[in-house]
């Protein structure tokens, strides 16, 4: 974790009158932020995380990727958070009714397993219909009434949410619109890559009514800065104007990367400053780093054909490219290019900002493509 998060005051405020709003009862849309790799999403996520746990919050987290199975995943979560409400002192008949459903739901979803042990009969008639849609909101709807019972709240934060499936985001996005409905005390908040945004449309016409999209991208000069010379002062360490002034022209300004730059000037800075030939110096060791780490983990999930792919759109440049300019540097028709085109997305290492456009969800990497395959074609 970062010790400062500058350039993202906005999301930590709206994030915590969420929070507020829903444990006194009152309805707040769940947050969701997008935006490419390296803008620290997750390291926002994990934020809210701690800062729901202080308010007392009862919190769920799902890592969610290409291999994620969502349902067992969220199930797992919700068990967990089901035994915290069910606490043995007390007797709280909304808490076990809860778990009841919670049995049907996962009988119903082949996952009954997970709810073994928890000592009850199935709910009849709630949770069990079949319909993941249905049954999601009526679990939903009953840990929201157990929680409120007992005058707490729920959180379930989901990271990477774009490889969530469509029926899938439908059926979350019905279990929150109910939740709301009802003012219930349980807040979704979720991260994802841009194309959660088709994910959405396409799930239910009412997302943009549930959930607060805020885009998040690289950070400004100065937020870069501050990013970097705050932590380095508390430290009694002086990060030089014209050294921050190169990290941010290397990395733009993208979080991950300022914290990649800055780590290797720091280890190489040998005084109470960090100067740019340290920045020069730590850099020849941040890009070796993050070419055999960081883009090579992308990289070699890849396909033959799907790296060709991604090597035309880097010989473009930085993008956003459109797909007919790609199609005639690997001097193929554009339609046939369209299932290379639709598995990187899924992937997660394209995504069309529009209609006919195509661009890197990881920045930098361009740079990093031209590396790796120097020659082109």
């Amino acid at each position: 974790m970062p010790p400062v998060l500058p350039g993202r005051e906005s999301l930590l405020d709206t994030f915590a009158t969420a929070i507020a709003r829903v444990k006194i009862g009152r309805s707040a849309k769940s947050l969701l932020p997008y935006g490419l790799r390296g803008v620290g999403k997750t390291v926002l996520l994990r934020r809210f995380l701690k800062e729901a746990r202080d308010a007392g919050y009862l919190t769920g987290l799902i890592e969610a990727d290409e291999g994620t199975k969502f349902l067992p995943a969220l199930a797992d979560q919700l068990r967990r958070i089901l035994f915290q409400l069910d606490t043995p002192a007390k007797v709280h008949a909304l808490a076990k009714r809860a778990m009841r459903v919670f049995k049907s739901f996962t009988i119903k979803a082949g996952l009954e397993g997970l709810s073994m042990s928890l000592g009850v009969d199935a709910e009849r008639g709630f949770g069990d219909s079949g319909d993941i849609a249905i049954d999601l909101t009526a679990l939903f709807a009953a840990i929201g009434e157990a929680a409120r019972d007992q005058e707490t709240a729920v959180l379930i934060a989901i990271d990477e949410v774009q490889y969530l499936d469509e029926r899938e985001f439908s059926a979350l996005i019905k279990a929150i619109h109910q939740v709301t409905q009802e003012a219930l005390p349980v807040l979704v908040v979720a991260t994802g890559l841009p194309q959660v945004l088709a994910l959405a449309g396409d799930a239910k016409s009412y997302a943009e009514r549930l959930f607060d999209f805020r885009s998040v991208g690289p950070l400004s000069k100065d937020d870069a800065r501050e990013a970097l010379i705050a932590p380095a002062a508390n430290e009694g360490v002086v990060f030089e104007d014209d050294a921050a002034n190169a990290v941010f022209d290397a990395t733009r300004g993208y979080p991950f990367f300022l914290q990649e730059w800055a780590y290797n000037a720091w280890n190489e800075a040998r005084g109470s400053s960090i100067t740019l030939d340290d920045v020069r110096r730590g850099e020849a060791i941040a890009i070796p780093k993050l070419d055999d780490g960081f883009f090579a983990v992308r990289y070699n999930r890849c396909t033959p054909s799907e790296k060709r792919y991604l090597r035309a759109m880097a010989e473009l440049g930085e993008g956003p490219f459109r797909t007919a300019d790609v199609a005639r540097k690997l001097g193929k028709e554009n339609n046939r290019l369209g299932p290379t085109r639709d598995s990187l997305i899924k992937k997660g290492m394209i995504w069309s900002p529009e209609h006919g456009l195509i661009a890197f969800t990881v920045p930098l990497f361009d740079e990093f493509m031209r590396r790796k395959e120097p020659t082109f074609p």
